[in-house]
């Protein structure tokens, strides 16, 4: 089973960017408890962070023979219907993740574009967000019958 995981604008900055909102965890080490909860679950996983909205549309693009996603679009999540409209287009079930508790902070954060079309929201756990989603997607997937 393949799995995509995205990271939007700013997330390669993790580690240094604001860590009293976003943790002292980099993207690196993010990428590698990923790559190690995946091997563990039998899974084959791919990870692209890019700053560019157009990217990570061509990403999920490309990935059609992903199960699944598992997607912080960062900023993103808040302003972008490209985003949206091609994780729907693509049609494969995603879970949306964020290191920030988003309804805990500013009011134009409190929403996304993704959330009502995702499996399931993860956010506030800072870099274990992204392996409880993982876990929770692949729950997902092989509940569903092939």
């Amino acid at each position: 089973m393949h799995v995509q995981v995205l990271h939007g604008p700013n997330l390669n900055l993790l580690g240094s960017r604001e860590p009293t909102i976003y943790g002292r965890v980099g993207l690196a080490e993010i990428d590698l408890s990923l790559r190690e909860l995946g091997q563990e679950l039998g899974l084959v996983l791919d990870s692209f962070q890019s700053n560019h909205e157009g990217e990570l549309v061509d990403c999920i693009q490309r990935s059609t023979s992903s199960a699944g996603f598992l997607i912080n679009p960062a900023g993103l999540g808040h302003t972008s219907v490209a985003l949206r409209d091609a994780l729907l287009a693509v049609g494969h079930p995603f879970v949306e993740v964020h290191c920030s508790n988003i309804v805990a902070r500013e009011s134009f954060r409190h929403q996304t574009f993704l959330g009502d079309i995702a499996l399931g929201v993860i956010m506030g756990f800072g870099a274990d967000s992204y392996t409880l989603g993982l876990r929770a997607l692949v729950a997902h997937l092989r509940s569903e019958p092939v």
